[in-house]
């Protein structure tokens, strides 16, 4: 079953090629979302396998995320198109990203997820140098690439290990627990910066504001939540040495979460604010994985998904803006409410959203994750209520700051969204928002 859409997507690289392949590629995606929804039937255990592939409900939520967002990504990239910037180039290492993707998510053998792991970095990289808008593209590049690598040696390392301990690298035969805390660390480090924890976070704003929307859509989308997922599969074999250490690391995330909270408030560019509350997003899903307890890697997956399809919104939002106007600057973005008007609302949807507002996936969420890390602690009560109170503050900051005020460019006409930009932005609320009802769907896993 699984083969079935790895070979679908495989005999898509023709299509980027053909000279009508932008749009059609996008409907060959979102026909893939709906056979995916369709035909995989779900269980909290391993099921729809075929060779090293398989779907459990961690893994089935992702690969969809990965779906979804690389079609939104193709809709977002209408100025590649137009602009006819080696468009089929595009849409082949979009095409060979989420391949890369879907293999990552959907194997069940360790070494398997290490090896996409990795390769999925490369196309990311060949989109943020190829299609970026300023020099300064080339130090993201490096700054992604070598932040990733650095810590990705040891955890190849410390896979050989485990294999030559357990007898085997695959998830269903992960019985024996390593008591030794290098081995945790090489292990999880990699994880830890692809979330990215505070401390490990810098390549992510530099490649955020370098980056093209798409480059921005899927980094924000899909890449951040490899870290949460790889977390989410390996802490089960380090649990007896995780319940001793892991108060470290929830420690980081909610200290580090309020920090770059302040600092989304000191941004003077729509983009790096955007990508500094994602470091703040995932420090309480990093927490709540390290809880280890069943809210919390629940509300981890709920979070996840959320802040996938929440941040992605954003990061279109801000395009559409820089678009219009040439800049990313909030000192030039001032009173787009006048200039666009039918924005102004998707504007505040998704930054109501990103503050965790109901009906929100958001809210879902933070509740989750808070039930989790007070049942562990107390006094994450504290940094819990001050992240949501300042994630709230940066949301109402990016809102009051774009939307309000006099048109700085001088401009005194107004701008009509075109109808595939309003698409895309409801493609990307509707989720966030309607999931919300099918709660049940994203916790029944254990």
């Amino acid at each position: 079953m699984m083969m079935k859409f790895l070979f679908s997507l495989m005999f898509m690289v023709p299509l980027s090629f053909l000279k009508v392949g932008f749009w059609f590629n996008q409907c060959i995606y979102m026909v893939l979302i709906f056979l995916f929804l369709v035909e995989i039937s779900l269980s909290s255990a391993y099921c729809n396998i075929s060779y090293f592939m398989g779907v459990d409900l961690l893994s089935y939520m992702m690969i969809l995320l990965s779906l979804w967002i690389c079609s939104l990504m193709v809709m977002a990239s209408e100025g590649i198109f137009s602009s006819k910037y080696y468009y089929k180039l595009y849409l082949f290492v979009l095409l060979i990203l989420l391949i890369s993707l879907f293999c990552t998510f959907a194997s069940m053998n360790l070494f398997v997820f290490y090896l996409f792991f990795e390769f999925s970095l490369i196309p990311t990289l060949i989109l943020i140098v190829g299609w970026g808008y300023q020099p300064e593209r080339i130090q993201a590049g490096v700054y992604l690439l070598f932040y990733t690598l650095v810590a990705s040696l040891p955890m190849m390392v410390s896979i050989f290990y485990y294999y030559n301990l357990n007898g085997s690298l695959d998830f269903f035969f992960f019985f024996k627990s390593v008591e030794f805390f290098a081995f945790y660390l090489c292990m999880s480090m990699v994880f830890l910066v692809k979330m990215p924890m505070y401390f490990v976070h810098l390549w992510l704003p530099k490649a955020h504001v370098e980056a093209p929307v798409s480059g921005s859509m899927i980094l924000a989308g899909v890449m951040l939540k490899l870290g949460g997922y790889g977390l989410m599969r390996l802490m089960q074999i380090m649990i007896p040495l995780a319940i001793k250490v892991n108060m470290i690391f929830i420690v980081i995330g909610l200290i580090g979460g309020f920090f770059v909270s302040l600092i989304c408030l000191r941004q003077g560019d729509i983009k790096s604010l955007i990508a500094y509350s994602s470091v703040a997003h995932m420090g309480l899903v990093l927490g709540g994985i390290m809880t280890l307890n069943y809210w919390g890697l629940s509300g981890s997956l709920v979070m996840m998904v959320a802040h996938g399809l929440c941040s992605s919104g954003l990061f279109c939002l801000a395009n559409i803006s820089y678009e219009r106007l040439g800049s990313r600057s909030f000192y030039l973005n001032k009173g787009l409410i006048n200039l666009m008007p039918s924005m102004s609302l998707w504007w505040f949807l998704l930054s109501s959203s990103n503050m965790a507002a109901p009906p929100s996936l958001n809210l879902l969420g933070e509740i989750m994750l808070i039930n989790s890390l007070v049942s562990w602690s107390m006094f994450t009560m504290i940094f819990m209520s001050l992240i949501s109170f300042f994630s709230a503050a940066y949301s109402l900051f990016l809102y009051a700051y774009s939307q309000h005020g006099k048109l700085f460019s001088g401009l005194y006409s107004f701008s009509m969204g075109s109808v595939r930009e309003y698409l895309l932005l409801f493609l990307h609320w509707f989720p966030l928002n309607i999931l919300v009802l099918k709660g049940e769907f994203l916790v029944l896993w254990s």
